[in-house]
């Protein structure tokens, strides 16, 4: 007799060899919906996922030094999201836009708090893109909030401002 439970199939862990196609796809993926008003589509259209894959695949197969991870989200076997992190910083956290809201970016943003912890970090730190109201949301529910600090970014088309967002842990 098959056992089912009220309890879907998904997780985080280490992301592997192999899991740099699926970032990017995440990347890309959820930069069209969240950011396509603030970098615009002329942006986004120039974006090189072939480079992007290649970046993945160096920051999961060799990270830079102690403290840099990149996490995923997993949906049974299928890579829906994904964190990236360096000393007591939150580099990314992405999810797919169809697997948004189903939990995957709180698992993530708590399993980077405890693997900052763990590196020994005592605070997080985000940064935001100027109208991603979404991602504003969601770092306020989970106890994060602008400390004031902010920068901007020149993305060869349009510059554009991003906040940070911190929290002690």
């Amino acid at each position: 007799m098959a056992l089912f439970t009220d309890t879907a199939d998904v997780s985080v862990r280490p992301a592997v060899a192999g899991d740099d196609a699926a970032v990017a796809a995440v990347q890309v993926a959820a930069w069209r919906v969240a950011h396509a008003t603030t970098l615009g589509e002329d942006v986004l259209d120039l974006l090189d996922t072939e480079r992007m894959r290649g970046q993945w695949a160096d920051a999961i197969d060799s990270p830079p030094g102690p403290g840099f991870a990149v996490l995923v989200a997993l949906d049974a076997a299928d890579v829906v999201g994904f964190v990236a992190l360096s000393p007591g910083q939150v580099l990314a956290l992405e999810v797919l836009p169809a697997h948004q809201r189903h939990g995957h970016g709180s698992r993530l943003l708590g399993a980077a708090v405890d693997r900052l912890r763990r590196d020994g970090a005592d605070e997080v730190v985000a940064w935001v893109l100027d109208q991603d109201s979404a991602r504003e949301e969601f770092l306020a529910g989970a106890g994060l909030g602008p400390d004031g600090r902010e920068r901007t970014l020149a993305t060869g088309v349009r510059d554009v401002v991003e906040r940070r967002w911190s929290a002690t842990i």
